[in-house]
């Protein structure tokens, strides 16, 4: 089996390593796969994956004051 490359960044991630990304709980991860926002992928008979641009996909930056768009 080939070693995983430390420089590549995984597509798909754990619960917790996408709660470390996004800076969350993982209950929020659970939330949002949950209420349909993110997906959720079966991996074996208990472990979920989520994917990493999926999860980019749900930061929207917060217009300003200044941002008239």
């Amino acid at each position: 089996m080939p070693e995983r490359s430390s420089t590549r960044a995984a597509r798909y991630m754990s619960q917790q390593s996408a709660a470390e990304y996004a800076d969350c709980t993982v209950r929020t991860i659970r939330n949002l796969i949950a209420r349909g926002d993110l997906t959720g992928y079966r991996l074996g008979a208990r472990a979920i994956r989520v994917d990493r641009a999926e999860l980019d996909a749900l930061l929207v930056p917060i217009p300003t004051a200044g941002d008239r768009r």
